[in-house]
């Protein structure tokens, strides 16, 4: 077991059957810079969003209108390429763990679908409260 937690959690993260690239992008788009007032108003309505759309204990997608919108409001140029930075540091991290390794990459390569990712998780962290 590694001493760094981040290591930890990407070794786990390789063990497990889910589809890493959610918490790759969460983990890449934690340190953005980005208020916590704006973060909570863009979260707060992306709520409203999803709930308006059905059931608010269904799981948005990546492609789901609230995790659009979420994505939208907290967008900068600067955010962006923060979390592009973010997620080429990961395919670093990731040496030696081939299924989180090409999750990375495919971040690197996808950098709208990141972004979108990274809004979803914000969004799925408020629904699992």
């Amino acid at each position: 077991m590694s001493d760094d937690p981040v290591r930890a959690f990407l070794d786990a993260l390789e063990d497990d059957a889910a589809d890493p690239l959610p918490a790759l992008a969460y983990l890449a788009g934690d340190g953005l810079d980005l208020d916590e007032d704006e973060r909570n108003g863009a979260v707060r309505r992306a709520l409203f969003v999803h709930a308006s759309g059905g059931p608010a204990t269904r799981e948005p997608g990546v492609d789901d209108p609230a995790v659009k919108g979420l994505a939208a409001d907290i967008y900068s140029n600067a955010r962006r390429a923060a979390l592009g930075r973010e997620v080429d540091a990961l395919i670093l991290a990731t040496r030696g763990l081939p299924r989180v390794s090409d999750a990375a990459i495919h971040l690197a390569r996808e950098p709208e679908l990141a972004w979108r990712l990274f809004a979803l998780s914000l969004l799925a962290a408020e629904l699992t409260e």
